[in-house]
């Protein structure tokens, strides 16, 4: 039903979110993390069924627990500065552009023949990284 007076909505800042930790997984502070095919958190890796989310907050060890037994804090909302790929670099002909997940720290410029998730939007290239929004 539409509004038929003000609203009283809640808000969060989306800054920093608490996000469920997939079974078996090991995040680091400052990896890429996503939410796999279910939605679970977990690193940054090659695939395709992965939503990039942004750089984990802490470190967090769900090895032995299933499926949002531990919680993960993940940044969000900025752009943050990844290792770039020596295999498949991100140059500065993808400012704008998005790039792809190799792993939990590192990016590069292309899908690898649609193997990679795509992480967020190149914004900056510098030869120690690539900041990444």
């Amino acid at each position: 039903m539409a509004l038929s007076a003000d609203r009283n909505t809640p808000l969060k800042d989306g800054k920093e979110i608490p996000v469920p930790m997939a079974a078996g997984a090991k995040v680091y502070g400052g990896g890429i993390v996503v939410a796999n095919a279910t939605g679970y958190a977990a690193p940054g890796s090659t695939a395709t069924t992965l939503t990039y989310l942004g750089r984990a907050e802490e470190q967090v060890d769900n090895t032995d627990g299933a499926d949002g037994d531990k919680t993960v804090r993940v940044g969000r909302l900025k752009a943050f500065k990844f290792e770039n790929s020596d295999a498949d670099p991100v140059t500065q002909a993808s400012l704008g552009k998005p790039c792809y997940i190799v792993d939990d720290q590192t990016v590069a410029a292309t899908d690898g023949t649609s193997t990679r998730s795509a992480a967020g939007i190149v914004v900056g290239v510098e030869s120690d990284g690539v900041w990444v929004e």
